[in-house]
């Protein structure tokens, strides 16, 4: 089982990797803002668990294992940032919860808010609704309408 400390290792030697091909001591520490000795030690363990193929001073490659973690970590990010993102956070905010709550949620919750995502994205009624939340955010104001009233809808209709 990976700690959040694992996942968001592996997440990071997986952005690396997918540029340079390999991930070095150096690159993880940079992006991570830790000392190399840190990072050689969590490479170490990585090793010993089998997540990754590391050599001393060498690059580092993900085995099968921590690139499916990895991938994993990537996507729940990637879709909570969304989610988050769907309902009005500001994508600073939305960065910072995605990065935390990637490592807790079930996976069963992540999949129903993608479906939550995807589902509000494809009619009119659903991205009414997100509007009007959004709106409700920012106002505390319950507003109402339709596609057939939009044109007088405070959130939608021309602001006088």
């Amino acid at each position: 089982m990976t700690t959040e400390r694992d996942e968001d290792y592996l997440k990071i030697i997986a952005s690396i990797v997918e540029e340079k091909g390999y991930a070095k001591v150096k690159d993880v520490a940079k992006e991570l803002e830790l000392g190399p000795s840190t990072v050689t030690g969590m490479f170490k363990k990585l090793d010993k668990e089998g997540y990754i193929n590391y050599e001393k001073y060498g690059g580092v490659t993900l085995t099968e294992k921590g690139t499916e973690i990895a991938h994993k970590t990537k996507e729940t990010y990637g879709m909570l940032k969304e989610f988050l993102m769907h309902l009005g956070v500001s994508e600073t905010i939305a960065e910072e919860d995605a990065c935390k709550i990637e490592h807790i949620l079930n996976p069963k919750t992540a999949e129903t808010f993608k479906k939550f995502v995807e589902f509000t994205a494809q009619k009119e009624e659903p991205k009414i609704c997100i509007e009007h939340f959004r709106h409700f955010v920012k106002t505390g104001e319950y507003v109402h309408c339709s596609p057939e009233t939009r044109d007088k809808c405070p959130v939608h209709g021309k602001k006088k």
